[in-house]
């Protein structure tokens, strides 16, 4: 028996190993989605009470139950038997795109295996008809926007009350239905709810309103057959069904609502316009003809001439506070572009900045090694023979000690290299966030590597005087002159860039300090954002 029980729980192990999604599934998620009742059945009934209450609760990465998954492929027999143990709290849990079970089964279109699983959730829980999504959007609601006829007929019969059920933008799934164009969707809501017709959303448009923005005409006629009153009704920007089929060039439309013996031609919404000024104003040239050959005016002709004028100074005013939100607008944008622009300049400056630190230590390391090295590889050598020490000299001295080039040579070597040293064990140490502390650190650093290049020069030439020998000092001399003119000009030009920088630096600094002063007495003089930026940023090399 326990070997029988070994190999059980071993199989048992295996089988999740394999059944486990790659999106965080658990195994009742995958025999779900296979649709495999045997080992769904096993897994709810070998599973004790805690942890069966944790599993049916449990989400994959989507957000979704094993519940949600075995509806969405419309698995019933899954469904049915998994329903046993869940309530209506853990049935109800949703996903992230915010559907839960009976909502996803609704959404999965026209019925066969939808029904059955529709109908097992209902029996078992029928509360679930009137969960919502976090628009509160139903499962109604999403059946009439995708044209799933047979499944909104299933959900009406469970019960009237959801038709009347609004979004929290306020349409009913009349609206979606009309908006979409679903002619039997519509008719078999409006057998439920004939009044819901009138209902408004958020924007005061009715389902007409809705449905004059497609091209269904049949769906057109059948709300104006539900509600003929409803053909003038306006919404919060005063359009009429009217103005809204001729702004979105519905030609038929606007032909079948005029042919209505109803219909007013004469609303005037708040732009001032009628359809016609409207059709006009979007260049719609073929239903301006429609419209005039049904007689419809614009609303210059319409309305008294007295009250042209106090429209026109309203419309002006309009205008004004349309342009100056447009400029306030533009400004923002302006600004914001400029704010990245800077951002990205000052990102390649402490860039730049950066690479100077690294390129200074690498050669503050170089000099260091060359000034080290150089000591203990003179030319002649040294005394190193204990039994032949030469006169006046010490073992280990070098042949040269006693020569003046030699002892110029120690001298500013030495102090070369103890100078790359320091600037190493600054580099190597010191932490500079800040921009301009990082500048003034470097501006200091740089100013002792020229100070350690020139003496290491000086050190080479006068060495140089003693390696060409006597009878060649000319040759050291030309040296000494070619190396002290490249030198000499190359600091020249970097202390003049260094100097050059900070006049432009200071100059910028007066510039800024003017520009603030006299801001806040006019910005019609003031310099542009992007002018600052060009201003403040246009150097693209300097010395520090």
């Amino acid at each position: 028996m326990e070997a029988l029980a070994r190999q059980q729980s071993f199989c048992r192990k295996k089988m999740t190993k394999q059944l486990t999604g790659r999106r965080g599934d658990t195994p009742l998620h995958s025999v779900a989605r296979e649709g495999n009742l045997e080992m769904v059945t096993e897994i709810l009934s070998s599973t004790g009470d805690v942890e069966l209450k944790e599993l049916l609760s449990k989400e994959n990465q989507s957000g979704e139950t094993a519940l949600y998954v075995a509806a969405e492929y419309g698995h019933s027999d899954v469904v049915e038997e998994m329903m046993k143990y869940y309530d209506i709290l853990s049935a109800g849990i949703k996903a992230k795109n915010g559907y839960d079970a009976f909502h996803i089964a609704a959404k999965q279109g026209e019925l066969g295996h939808v029904a059955e699983v529709l109908k097992v959730l209902l029996k078992a829980l029928p509360e679930l008809s009137m969960t919502a999504d976090l628009s509160n959007t139903t499962a109604l609601h999403t059946a009439a926007m995708q044209g799933h006829i047979e499944v909104v007929n299933f959900l009406l019969e469970s019960g009237s009350s959801l038709v009347t059920i609004a979004r929290s933008n306020g349409k009913t799934a009349l609206h979606s239905a009309a908006r979409n164009g679903h002619l039997e969707v519509v008719k078999a809501l409006l057998s439920k709810e004939p009044g819901i017709t009138a209902r408004i959303d958020k924007k005061g448009q009715i389902p007409l309103h809705m449905a004059v923005k497609g091209r269904n005409i049949e769906l057109v006629e059948e709300l104006m057959k539900s509600g003929p009153s409803l053909i003038n009704m306006v919404d919060t920007k005063g359009n009429t069904a009217l103005h809204i089929a001729t702004r979105k060039g519905r030609a038929q439309i606007v032909r079948k609502l005029l042919d209505h013996n109803g219909i007013d031609t004469k609303t005037v919404n708040r732009s001032g316009e009628t359809a016609l000024n409207t059709a006009e104003k979007t260049g719609n040239s073929g239903i301006s003809v429609i419209l005039h050959e049904y007689g419809v005016q614009s609303a210059k002709a319409i309305m008294p001439s007295t009250l042209s004028t106090a429209r026109e100074l309203k419309q002006t005013v309009s205008d004004i506070k349309h342009e100056v939100y447009y400029q306030l607008e533009h400004t923002r944008q302006t600004r914001k572009h400029v704010k990245g622009i800077a951002h990205r300049i000052n990102k390649m400056h402490i860039e730049g900045l950066n690479n100077a630190i690294n390129s200074t230590t690498v050669v503050a390391v170089l000099i260091a090694t060359v000034a080290f090295a150089a000591i203990f590889t003179i030319p002649g050598q040294y005394a190193d023979d204990p039994e032949h020490v030469p006169t006046g000299l010490s073992l280990g001295e070098a042949n040269i000690a006693s020569n003046a080039p030699f002892m110029i040579f120690f001298i500013f070597d030495s102090i070369a290299l103890f100078i790359s040293l320091a600037v190493v064990v600054v580099q190597t140490s010191v932490v500079v966030i800040e921009r301009e502390a990082k500048r003034q650190m470097m501006a200091i650093i740089n100013k002792l590597m020229w100070l350690a290049c020139v003496l290491v020069s000086v050190a080479f030439i006068a060495l140089a005087f003693i390696v060409v020998g006597r009878h060649e000092k000319w040759l050291a001399v030309g040296v000494a002159i070619i190396g002290t003119a490249i030198m000499a000009t190359t600091l020249g030009i970097m202390c003049y860039w260094v100097i050059m920088h900070r006049i432009e630096d200071s100059n910028r600094r007066s510039m800024s300090i003017r520009r603030l002063s006299l801001g806040s007495r006019s910005r019609s003089g003031s310099m542009s954002d992007p002018e600052l930026v060009n201003n403040e940023y246009k150097t693209t090399m300097y010395a520090i």
